[in-house]
């Protein structure tokens, strides 16, 4: 029988500025424990990121694919008492930087990963739907960063909003590396309005939350954007 009301575990709690520079290219994995009601539909995620973990030679892999792979959503359900959990990676950062709130670290089954952000659940991902072109809302305080003279993937929406991509998906296909996605314009066929791009940029990007709000995008294979322009970036590129 599936639960229909779960509180999500306070990690948030004494959160504590970090920064993790160099980080493009390099594996991450998160972890969702999924809480809220489930007759409201309105279900929140509490998300645990492997970054700065589960790398003891300084690789650039927080997420060993061994780690990964043993990694049991359903025990992570029972063992936490919530509605749902899941299990979002291995991804490959496709930023330099990245200065994030971090909270509570856990052991997921022997992968490690420290509490970043709240996010709500869209019905999208409740069905195992694809989010692909459609709008997540997301509440961090986080910023991101793309140096000067690094490449930036991106994705142009109907409205005239741009989203920047932070992070590339291993999920469904495992094959995809950060060198492939120089190409990833001859493999995407984006919704009606939608389209793709890849620019060396000519200055320092910072993506910013709105008050702690950020919007987030996924393309059909899974890679991540983040809403750029206005007050969620220091520029629009």
């Amino acid at each position: 029988m599936m639960k229909l009301s779960a509180k999500l575990p306070h990690d948030d709690v004494d959160a504590k500025l970090q920064r993790f520079d160099n980080v493009r290219g390099h594996r991450y994995t998160e972890i969702f424990l999924i809480g809220g009601h489930a007759l409201t539909g309105h279900l929140v995620a509490a998300v645990y990121n492997t970054i700065g973990l589960n790398d003891p030679t300084g690789g650039g892999d927080t997420s060993p694919q061994a780690l990964v792979d043993q990694v049991d959503v359903e025990a992570l359900k029972k063992q936490y008492d919530e509605i749902s959990a899941y299990k979002n990676g291995p991804r490959l950062w496709t930023l330099d930087w990245v200065e994030v709130m971090v909270g509570k670290e856990r052991d997921f089954n022997g992968l490690h990963a420290r509490w970043v952000m709240w996010l709500d659940v869209p019905k999208e991902m409740r069905k195992h739907e694809s989010v692909a072109y459609k709008s997540v809302h997301g509440k961090r305080d986080t910023q991101l960063g793309i140096n000067k003279g690094s490449p930036a993937f991106i994705l142009d929406d109907p409205d005239g909003d741009s989203w920047v991509m932070k992070s590339a998906s291993l999920i469904l296909d495992p094959t995809q590396t950060y060198d492939s996605l120089k190409n990833l314009g001859d493999r995407l066929t984006p919704a009606p309005g939608w389209s793709f791009r890849a620019v060396e940029l000519e200055q320092d990007l910072v993506l910013t939350p709105d008050n702690g709000a950020v919007r987030i995008t996924q393309d059909e294979l899974g890679n991540t954007y983040d809403r750029v322009g206005g007050p969620f970036s220091n520029y629009k590129p």
